[in-house]
């Protein structure tokens, strides 16, 4: 442990943090000291920002270690926050220490530091305040598998009092916890307290992995329902806690996670727990939508105030067009919900029913036209133009910009040829910018031709903005057939540094004709960027016609990631599936689980892309 006065023994200057060289942290350590509240909380949040950076432990974290150690115990109304910076700066994965390059990682400089003061620190385990015994716990915890024996036994003697007499439950949960990362086993099922219970219950199907026994899945669906009501989390900020775990746990085995959300929800969802812990299921887990918002729609009457309500709402509408034919109390409630007076629940109640192909959903948003529901509407109802094309052309005259904008010219995709009746607001919004991206794109799908369009096309090329200037050369060449103004733009921004598969990935357009490009495409089919790699195999077959280069690296690279799914779509365009992709893409086919997560603003799950794709590639002989 060090004092204070210890500081300027470090070389700070030659270490650094998240941020940069480490000279600001002596500074802030000496601030824990001061008498002004507002001067320690702001050196406390600002060590979280630099030594500890979102999960992230740096070269500058481990000298720090016996600075903050000293100033647990010397600076008392802040010792569980000072213990909860020690816990979270340590935490780590017990199997990561017997990997070779363990010793040389900033998280095990930590861990030997921690080690070495952890005697000093244990009579925290015994302080009057809760949270500081949790947060104790959880330093404990950190460095349980990396202690000495010694260290060991005294720091298991002091956790089992704990767990043996703690007045509070939750204070002998968490040392139940501990005493197991201490190598202790203990049978704990049949505690009196259920807070003991939960624990024991999740070390066991921790241990176990799932199928869960049913004596678990029944402790989780009693003893979890309720939140800890005196536990506001912070003994476990800025790492794993509990609740955390739990939920990972219990996703982690499906059947046994919708029967105790079932079970939670019906308990009342206590702090949203059940709909959480559904929603949560259905991005884990392919096709069972039907079961999680059959919960979701029983969870609603339990939510207590609007964001609740509106949570539901919006993992139903997340869900909803995976359902075949959404049942009729599903819908009747939506269109409740959607006719709220809260715009918070109004609206995702909305778009909701808007996606479960409900015929009311229209009159609704037309009688209150939003960017997002029009495009959900003219998605769900392609044959409505006429009804919705008004309040998308006079939304986009009144000036929406940005995502609505988007939104809105997004919608117009969904009308087919009745979106060239929105030419002109098209038009001005790439003569003004707005959206202008996404405008020029539709100009060019909506095979209109004028003098007027091509000139304002052309103009664009010139933009100052990249993106837009390839959009408005693709539009332009859709339209005129003239390669010209194109392959200039495209000339330029692959000879550009920077990323550049971007621009790489909207060749296909252009097809042959992009052909004069293939000296800049060519050298890219090697880059060690993975992305461009990928679309620059994707433009060399757009521009040959040619398979043979391009098919063999996108296999490379085919797997259940972003990349990996954008490679398929290009394959699946050629046309042409390698032998040695089969198994892949038959494990993408029949997963149970998913293997993507959602994308923000994308209106397909990229996982139900990769099993779509996977399926139609299998029928490729």
């Amino acid at each position: 442990m060090r004092s204070p006065a210890e500081l300027d023994q470090v070389q700070w200057h030659d270490l650094t943090h998240a941020y940069g060289p480490a000279a600001d942290v002596p500074e802030l350590i000496r601030a824990l000291y001061e008498d002004d509240a507002d001067t320690v909380g702001e050196a406390i949040h600002e060590l979280y920002g630099n030594i500890h950076h979102q999960g992230t432990v740096y070269p500058a974290s481990a000298p720090a270690v016996p600075f903050l150690a000293h100033a647990v115990l010397h600076v008392p109304g802040r010792r569980d926050e000072l213990l909860t910076l020690l816990a979270v700066l340590a935490d780590h994965d017990p199997e990561d220490t017997g990997s070779p390059h363990w010793p040389g990682r900033p998280v095990a400089a930590i861990c030997a530091e921690l080690a070495c003061v952890l005697p000093q620190l244990l009579p925290c385990l015994a302080d009057a305040a809760r949270p500081v015994r949790r947060a104790a716990l959880r330093v404990v915890g950190a460095v349980a598998d990396l202690l000495p024996a010694e260290v060991r036994a005294a720091a298991e003697r002091r956790v089992d009092e704990l767990y043996a007499s703690d007045p509070v439950p939750a204070v002998r949960a968490d040392a139940l916890v501990v005493l197991a990362r201490l190598g202790r086993e203990t049978e704990a099922l049949d505690s009196p307290f259920p807070e003991v219970r939960l624990a024991a219950a999740l070390l066991a199907a921790e241990g176990s992995g799932p199928p869960y026994e049913k004596r678990l899945v029944d402790v989780f669906a009693e003893d979890g329902a309720e939140p800890d009501p005196g536990d506001d989390g912070s003994a476990w900020a800025g790492t794993t806690s509990p609740d955390d775990r739990l939920t990972h746990l219990l996703t982690r085995d499906v059947d046994a996670g919708l029967t105790v959300a079932a079970r939670w929800i019906a308990a009342g969802d206590l702090g949203s727990r059940g709909s959480r812990l559904a929603g949560q299921i259905a991005e884990t887990w392919r096709d069972r939508e039907p079961e999680v918002l059959g919960l979701m729609l029983a969870a609603l009457p339990h939510q207590k105030d609007a964001p609740g309500r509106a949570a539901c709402l919006t993992t139903i509408g997340q869900w909803i067009e995976r359902l075949p034919e959404p049942g009729a109390d599903l819908r009747d409630t939506l269109h409740q919900y959607a006719r709220s007076a809260d715009e918070s629940e109004a609206a995702p109640a909305l778009l909701a029913l808007a996606r479960s192909r409900d015929p009311r959903a229209l009159e609704l948003v037309l009688r209150t036209p939003g960017p997002g529901t029009l495009r959900a509407a003219a998605s769900a109802c392609p044959g409505a133009a006429d009804r919705l094309l008004p309040e998308i052309r006079r939304a986009l005259a009144c000036g929406a910009t940005g995502n609505e904008a988007i939104d809105l010219i997004g919608a117009l995709t969904g009308l087919g040829a009745a979106a060239r009746r929105a030419q002109p607001e098209l038009l001005d919004c790439l003569r003004t910018r707005r959206a202008a991206v996404v405008a020029a794109r539709q100009v060019g799908l909506n095979g209109v031709v004028t003098p007027e369009i091509t000139a304002l096309l052309h103009e664009a090329t010139h933009s100052t903005d990249p993106s837009l200037r390839a959009a408005a050369a693709l539009a332009h060449h859709r339209l005129t057939g003239d390669a010209a103004p194109a392959l200039r733009v495209f000339e330029g921004l692959l000879a550009a540094r920077g990323p550049v598969h971007w621009h790489l990935s909207s060749l296909p357009p252009l097809g042959s004709a992009a052909a004069p490009l293939l000296p800049l495409i060519e050298p890219l089919l090697t880059a060690r960027y993975e992305w461009t790699r990928m679309a620059a195999a994707e433009a060399h077959h757009t521009a040959t016609g040619s398979p043979e280069r391009a098919v063999p690296i996108l296999a490379g690279l085919i797997g259940p990631t972003p990349v990996g799914l954008s490679a398929l779509k290009a394959l699946a365009a050629i046309g042409r599936v390698p032998e040695e992709l089969r198994p892949a893409l038959r494990a993408f086919a029949v997963s149970p689980l998913r293997l993507l997560p959602a994308t923000p603003f994308s209106d397909v799950h990229p996982d139900e892309e990769l099993r779509a794709l996977a399926r139609s590639l299998l029928e490729i002989h």
